[in-house]
């Protein structure tokens, strides 16, 4: 098949705008290669050949709204794995097995991931809220929220499956306890694990019409990267909102600098970049 034109400036620049505009998400200059690569590949598989008639088919066609949602998939869905972040998972643990007693009998622990991409980082946390419950000697009542922009993403989480490769540094036992083998090289979560993890659809420019509140722990790493800095500070602030009282955020190092809350501590850490709720009688 002929190769498509280079994409022009011009084009760039509307394709920059929609993107940015429908999920917050930027683009930069060094980024066209990617953006340009991504859409040829979806053009060729529908029958397009120019950037414009494709953008006119994603914005005004007839099958606008299921198309933009496969595009979305493509360009937002990033490869992971887990425990991609070792030390923020500890850190996670040192949070859990460090709380007061009495604050495990006041329901379920609630942890959300946001911008969950294919569920590796959720049933990561349901792993570490397992191993401090058990460490603990406390039945395991916790929960774990998955959320994406990407719904293909979000049916793979749900399934519970995922390629040996992802599982790659992971402790051996944990392997064992979590993980069964499946066909093709891929592994399943275990039933009892799977079930203490749900999945849903938001995009982050959303986040007012959430329905959660008093949220234990929330963690959003590898996704304020594609934002404006003013972007990344309203949503981490709008996410703070959510937090219960002593609850923990957790970002990537080097997400958002140079910012603060008057509800939120930041935890001295020197390879985490994360926050306390300050608690109700301290604020």
């Amino acid at each position: 098949m002929r190769r498509l034109p280079d994409m022009d400036a011009a084009q760039f620049q509307q394709w920059q705008k929609l993107l940015e505009h429908r999920t917050g998400i930027t683009l930069s200059e060094e980024r066209r290669s990617f953006l340009e690569t991504n859409l040829s590949i979806r053009m060729r598989e529908i029958g397009f050949s120019s950037y414009q008639d494709y953008y006119e088919h994603i914005v005004s066609g007839p099958e606008a709204i299921r198309e933009w949602s496969v595009l979305v998939d493509r360009l937002t869905v990033q490869e992971t794995r887990f425990f991609r972040d070792p030390d923020a998972f500890r850190l996670v643990a040192d949070y859990v097995l460090t709380r007061p007693r009495e604050q495990f009998r006041k329901g379920p622990l609630e942890a959300w991931s946001v911008g969950c991409s294919t569920g590796e980082e959720p049933y990561t946390l349901a792993i570490t809220l397992n191993e401090c419950m058990s460490q603990l000697g406390l039945q395991p009542l916790f929960g774990v929220t998955g959320s994406d922009i990407s719904q293909p993403a979000l049916i793979k989480a749900q399934k519970g499956r995922f390629s040996a490769r992802s599982l790659q540094g992971m402790n051996e036992d944990l392997r064992a306890r979590y993980f069964r083998p499946a066909e093709r090289n891929t592994v399943d979560i275990v039933d009892s694990l799977r079930e203490r993890v749900c999945f849903a659809r938001l995009n982050v420019l959303n986040l007012d019409r959430v329905p959660m509140q008093g949220v234990n722990i929330i963690f959003c790493q590898n996704l304020l990267i594609y934002f404006r800095r003013w972007r990344r500070r309203e949503i981490v602030r709008k996410l703070a909102g959510y937090l219960a009282p002593g609850g923990l955020l957790v970002l990537g190092q080097g997400e958002l600098t140079d910012w603060q809350h008057p509800s939120l501590q930041r935890v001295p850490s020197e390879h985490v970049l994360a926050w306390t709720k300050r608690q109700s009688n301290d604020e």
